[in-house]
């Protein structure tokens, strides 16, 4: 996921407030790219509220599928 993260930051385009001795105080986004960490901080919200979630194979999800008529 660290990949990702780098990869997502290293293609925004972010432009920065600065004070008057130059030091960074805010950043300004594209609206696109906001939504976009927003939603991705949404998704790694909701994977870390359900880590602790049990999982199932691959196998036993496409078997569940088929038995309720899904796949």
């Amino acid at each position: 996921m660290r990949g990702k993260a780098m990869s997502i930051l290293s293609e925004m385009t972010p432009e920065y407030i600065t004070d008057s001795k130059g030091k960074k105080k805010s950043v300004v986004l594209p609206i696109n790219e906001f939504e976009e960490l927003i939603e991705d901080i949404e998704d790694l919200a909701i994977v870390a509220e359900r880590r602790e979630e049990p999982t199932i194979s691959h196998e036993d999800l496409l078997e569940r599928l088929k038995k309720d008529g899904l796949l």
